[in-house]
């Protein structure tokens, strides 16, 4: 498969200007230029920079420059520690991952969809000039499966329009079920060689999630070991997630997560990859704050072993807060390890 070099060993930087308050106060305070520097030392070779609309647009699509001075710096940041970037659209108008954001019918709505193929023509305008070292990824996030074939027509003449601007930017695009790896067969076939097949991993979500305030069926109480056998994180799965289906159908109740899951987990997704030459991207994957801090590291050992397998790049989620950060103190006795195997 081939690889995508530059981006193999990333950190998020969730809640910096996504899912935030978006204020000049926390913009300036929840990421400094030290922390770039922090990630550089950690190893890192990029950084994932997810953006809301808000930041760089007002409430009438007019450009908020103030937002777009705030990027450029991040990129002079990433320059100066050696670091590469990807600028992520978590939020575009109309649409969001989250539903609590209220953004709705951007794929039905055609004044949406040009909205959004303006925003991002005005950010290749800007930036495409920093090809070198700076990707773009389309929209975060993609949820309901009926989506798939508006989202590949609408990636595509997104695509179309950014070239006109940026023809040599790396752009990444993802599926539907939140960015599933099962979805990566269903993509578009790549418009050009600067197209990457972009995929999340949270699984299994019943360890990863455990205890997820925002999950509706969840018990916040609810916690698992991530040496538990299949047949219980299977059982837990159907109560926590109020689910019949589960990942480990037809796998054996005695067995226990190891590599051997995620290499059987992502083996479609790099055969598509192989088949149509493009590069393979995890932009996001981690563990809640709820899990113990060496039960992640175990996670995380697992499916590094894949990754670097596969050659499959990736950002871990993420780096401060969020319900999963890194650098909090909870990961201070682990952390020096888990670097170890970004």
């Amino acid at each position: 498969m081939r690889i995508w070099q530059g981006f193999q060993k990333g950190v998020d930087l969730g809640g910096w200007y996504s899912q935030c308050d978006h204020t000049e106060a926390h913009y300036d305070g929840f990421i400094t230029e030290r922390d770039l520097e922090r990630i550089r030392s950690w190893g890192a070779d990029h950084v994932r920079v997810p953006i809301d609309y808000e930041l760089v647009e007002n409430g009438d699509a007019s450009v908020r420059e103030s937002g777009y001075l705030r990027l450029e710096k991040t990129v002079a940041w990433c320059r100066k520690y050696g670091l590469n970037m990807m600028l992520d659209l978590h939020k575009t108008a109309g649409y969001s991952f989250d539903a609590g954001e209220a953004e709705n019918g951007f794929f039905e709505n055609a004044a949406y969809q040009e909205r959004f193929y303006r925003l991002w023509e005005t950010i290749a305008a800007r930036f495409g000039k920093d090809s070198d070292m700076l990707a773009f990824e389309l929209l975060n996030e993609v949820t309901d499966r009926a989506w798939c074939e508006a989202w590949n027509r609408i990636a595509a003449a997104c695509i179309r329009r950014i070239r006109a601007f940026a023809p040599d930017t790396y752009i990444v695009v993802g599926g539907y079920d939140y960015n599933s790896v099962r979805a990566v067969k269903d993509l578009a076939l790549p418009a050009d060689e600067k197209i990457v097949y972009n995929f999340h991993c949270y699984e299994p979500m019943i360890f990863s999630h455990q205890g997820a305030y925002w999950i509706p069926t969840m018990d916040r109480s609810f916690r698992i070991r991530v040496d538990a056998d299949f047949g219980t994180m299977a059982e837990a799965t159907r109560k926590q997630f109020d689910t019949e289906r589960t990942v480990f159908d037809g796998k054996p109740a005695k067995q226990t997560l190891d590599a051997g899951f995620f290499r059987e987990l992502f083996r479609e997704a790099v055969q598509t990859a192989e088949a149509r030459n493009v590069p393979l991207y995890c932009g996001e994957y981690g563990v809640i704050d709820r899990a113990a801090p060496e039960d992640a590291l175990a996670w995380y050992r697992m499916i590094h072993a894949v990754f670097t397998e596969y050659g499959i790049g990736r950002a871990a989620w993420s780096y401060r807060e969020m319900d999963f950060g890194l650098s909090d103190a909870r990961m201070d006795g682990v952390r020096e390890e888990l670097l170890r195997c970004l």
